[in-house]
């Protein structure tokens, strides 16, 4: 015999469940809601057979549709380049002291230099260009290989010391230590008179003017005799306060030991498009050391 009653005052059953004096009606679901549940969990499978869904050992289902949320981006990033087309294609045709003089082109060149720089460069160079030690600070107007649009063009495009590209800059100083060039005396002298071109006391004055003459027959030739550098020889300027190693005695010491070969890889090529090569060179000229052309 069911357990289950009709109460006096309604048609409906309970389920024989007491709480309380509270008894629980055995009322069945609304139509229209069993119907919108049934339906849910018949969209619920179309969308795992349409869409991607279950996993596998390699990948999910990829779904008869064939979409994917990597579809999606690659074709937004698509139709984004699409629509860039026409301004990237001015940006790699035009000559590249004329970009400053078209107020769009340069707005452009700006904006798509710094999302390219933020990419590519600030790894290095940090994200203000104010570099680190060993990579160089963009915003002072010293130079290595010059500083103008068409120089840095050509330095991002090529880089330095790599061994990517036949045409990357290339300079090189001797390890006078390591290879024996120079006796540790000797190094020590030519430490200390270099501290000196650069207005700092070095820790044995007595030692500079041996110094300088070392420095005259092993340094002269690259850095110029008052010791001024060449940047087309990628030797820098050891008389002004810059330094992408270190001034100080230790790492001079260590500079003149053993050298340095910082390496810049080219980002031409397959790395950036050329509209991508010149807009970095337009931000990294704007950012304040950026030189005029040469007459």
């Amino acid at each position: 015999m069911s357990d289950h009653k009709k109460k006096d005052d309604h048609d409906y059953e309970t389920t024989g469940h007491s709480w309380d004096g509270i008894e629980e009606y055995n009322k069945p679901l609304p139509k229209w809601w069993l119907m919108v549940f049934y339906a849910t969990i018949v969209w619920g499978i179309g969308y795992t057979i349409a869409y991607p869904a279950w996993p596998g050992v390699r990948s999910a289902t990829a779904g008869l549709l064939g979409w994917s949320t990597r579809g999606n981006v690659e074709q937004a990033l698509q139709d984004h380049e699409a629509e860039l087309g026409p301004i990237n294609e001015q940006l790699a045709s035009v000559e590249l002291t004329a970009i400053a003089d078209d107020p769009e082109l340069n707005t452009y060149a700006q904006n798509a230099g710094a999302a390219v720089f933020r990419t590519w460069c600030a790894q290095c160079h940090g994200s203000g260009a104010a570099g680190a030690r060993g990579y160089p600070n963009l915003l002072d107007d010293s130079w290595l290989w010059g500083g103008t649009m068409e120089d840095i063009h050509y330095t991002v495009s090529h880089g330095i010391r790599n061994e990517d590209d036949p045409d990357a800059r290339f300079s090189q100083m001797p390890s006078f230590g390591r290879d024996d060039l120079l006796s540790g005396e000797e190094i020590d002298q030519v430490v200390n008179f270099v501290m000196t071109l650069s207005g700092q006391t070095p820790p044995a004055p007595d030692l500079v003017e041996a110094g300088a003459e070392v420095f005259d027959i092993n340094c002269s030739s690259c850095h110029g005799e008052d010791g001024t550098g060449d940047r087309w020889q990628g030797a820098p300027n050891l008389t002004d306060a810059i330094w992408l190693y270190g001034g100080d005695y230790d790492t001079l010491h260590e500079t003149v030991y053993n050298a340095r070969f910082g390496v810049m890889p080219p980002m031409g090529g397959a790395d950036l498009s050329e509209a991508e090569i010149r807009a970095v060179a337009t931000y990294v000229h704007g950012l304040g050391g950026g030189e005029a052309p040469e007459e």
